[in-house]
């Protein structure tokens, strides 16, 4: 940020300026968590400030660095650390409450989704994939009717032929009785444009596929919007009329 940019924090301590009754703990006792603003829910997380800057401050310049509380679901530990007041221990249990939020919005209620196309695989990953800072690779089972039997992340590290072989892909698919199967991986980047490393992957799969049985119904890189020059923020194979 420069200097016209930077917002300016208020000096003092915001926290002994509220009534007793209104802090955000005797809030939470007394209304419940869904009372809470943003800023009040990550101050009863951190529970405490720093010396000359308390933790409503503190939380208040979180979710304005990240832009919102959903920002901070993609911050790693050096993001968090930046901030006076952050040390190691607040980054970490930051980090793990951000971890927990991402699958619990990855863990869908109800009937298993419907996966029959990359824009919804797309928007199922979104959570999952968000934030990540390196490629994870993914199969997909699905049923007759295109739902998910099961998500197996397959590897972690780099999506390339020496990392990502079939046979650990179909395997999963051979034991869950998968009819179909769509393998996914992230490029934390953003862009989502294959490497030649991704579309050899890819050509593996797809011959495989055909060897095992199984439908390969596609492979969806998955990035953001804002870094894909089509603005789609994720890459289908099938659609580029790769598989």
């Amino acid at each position: 940020m420069n200097e016209a940019t930077t917002p300016v924090y208020r000096e003092g301590n915001r926290l002994k300026e509220l009534a007793v009754g209104e802090r955000p703990q005797e809030r939470l006792e007394k209304h419940g968590a869904a009372a809470l603003s943003d800023t009040e829910l990550l101050a009863m997380l951190l529970r405490s400030g720093t010396q000359g800057q308390d933790v409503i401050t503190l939380s208040t310049r979180l979710i304005s660095e990240a832009g919102s509380l959903a920002g901070l679901i993609a911050w790693t530990e050096k993001d968090f650390r930046r901030l006076k007041g952050i040390g190691r221990v607040k980054a970490l249990q930051l980090l793990t409450v951000m971890e927990i939020a991402r699958r619990v919005l990855s863990q869908q209620a109800g009937d298993a989704p419907l996966l029959e196309s990359a824009d919804l695989v797309a928007t199922y990953f979104a959570p999952i994939a968000a934030g990540l800072q390196v490629e994870k690779f993914w199969v997909l089972c699905l049923n007759r009717k295109n739902r998910l039997l099961k998500r197996a992340e397959v590897t972690s590290g780099t999506a390339s032929s020496s990392l990502v072989h079939p046979r650990e892909v179909f395997r999963e698919a051979i034991r869950e009785g998968a009819l179909s199967v769509i393998c996914v991986h992230n490029h934390p980047s953003g862009d989502p444009a294959p490497s030649s490393a991704d579309i050899n992957v890819t050509r593996q799969l797809r011959d495989a596929a055909k060897t095992v049985g199984i439908d390969l119904m596609d492979h969806v890189i998955v990035g953001q919007k804002s870094r894909d020059p089509a603005g789609l923020g994720y890459y289908s194979f099938r659609a580029a009329g790769l598989i």
